[in-house]
């Protein structure tokens, strides 16, 4: 499929290529939709194995978040950039003024954060060229405790549809990773008087959660398999496959990780299975409620709040999937792409 197919395939409005030979940097930003505001959305660094894999990865992660922005209410489109080559780099400045000057070009229309294999000190030398950056260190801070309230918000939603109530004292809750968000997500459950069942691939992580909130911790490969009433992914994705599904034992799926199904057939199967899943964009968007907070000079409290209402969202997205019968993950695209074309519509007026 050429460039262009691939562009209009969802529907984007613009990408760009970026190179700068005299530092390496070779760049691609990818501007998929900017009806709600402004395109937003991370810097990725990766070792592509070659660049047509760089371009669809822009299209498929800046079409997730102008998805992503939508179901959770807020004015803003979605983009992504890549930067291809190792993100192992440690003569960082000069790619990333390149970079920061790349986003300048194109004045407002994306904004950049980071993301994988970049890091706030990486967006402190793209803010030496652009205002167009968030996610800073002096600003809105570690984003962990707002993407975790907002999950465990997500998590009540998924238990007052599934359960009939909320309450998740006494219920069964396998975390899988407890990293910054995993962490903050057990200490929200604990608190409500959640049994934890956790693991991580760093034993030192499980070993706090074990500690400071009693969780019982067992291993990587172990967590599937244990019968309990949520699961909650909250490190890698695509852990909704083929595999896990033979011996997953739960009612509900909702957790922090991003692209949890492996495939979308996969959603298919737990649609088909009667177990609720709760699909990733929706319940993990606390960490960009947290950016447009910081865009839009937010106080902490109003950002927690604004995660918070990710619990109201679910509700609505679950009641349209039983009323349509779709997997929730389509019901999901169908509110982002109404909340989209609905505001699109509005005519425009001029005073």
């Amino acid at each position: 499929m050429e460039f262009f197919e691939l562009i209009n395939e969802h529907g984007h409005e613009q990408v760009v290529f970026w190179n700068e030979p005299s530092c390496g940097y070779r760049g691609i930003i990818a501007i998929h939709n900017t009806v709600l505001g402004p395109a937003l959305g991370g810097t990725r660094f990766w070792q592509y194995n070659n660049d047509r894999e760089a371009f669809i990865d822009a299209l498929r992660l800046s079409r997730g978040m102008t998805y992503k922005a939508a179901v959770a209410g807020l004015n803003l489109g979605g983009g992504k950039s890549v930067i291809i080559g190792d993100n192992r780099a440690t003569d960082r400045e000069a790619i990333f003024r390149a970079h920061g000057r790349a986003v300048e070009t194109l004045k407002g229309r994306y904004i950049t954060a980071e993301d994988v294999g970049t890091s706030v000190d990486d967006m402190e030398f793209v803010a030496m060229e652009t205002e167009h950056v968030t996610g800073r260190a002096a600003a809105s801070g570690d984003p962990s405790p707002v993407t975790a309230y907002g999950v465990y918000r997500g998590i009540k939603a998924a238990a007052k549809h599934r359960f009939g109530s909320d309450d998740l004292s006494g219920r069964t809750i396998t975390v899988q990773g407890v990293g910054h968000v995993g962490y903050y997500l057990c200490q929200n459950l604990a608190g409500e008087g959640a049994r934890l069942v956790v693991t991580d691939i760093d034993a030192a992580r499980v070993q706090k959660v074990v500690h400071d909130f009693g969780a019982t911790a067992v291993g990587p490969d172990e967590i599937y398999a244990v019968e309990a009433d949520v699961y909650a992914p909250s490190a890698l994705g695509a852990t909704i496959n083929d595999d896990t599904l033979k011996v997953l034992k739960v009612q509900v799926v909702a957790g922090a990780a991003n692209n949890v199904l492996a495939e979308e057939r996969h959603g298919d199967e737990l649609h088909r299975r009667g177990i609720l899943y709760a699909p990733d964009y929706v319940i993990n968007a606390g960490g960009l409620i947290n950016v447009c907070g910081e865009l839009n000079q937010w106080t902490p409290e109003r950002s927690m709040r604004k995660a918070g209402e990710i619990y109201t969202t679910l509700l609505r997205l679950f009641e349209l999937s039983e009323a349509e019968g779709l997997p929730t993950y389509q019901a999901a695209d169908r509110l982002a792409e109404d909340r989209i074309q609905g505001v699109g519509a509005l005519q425009r007026t001029w005073v």
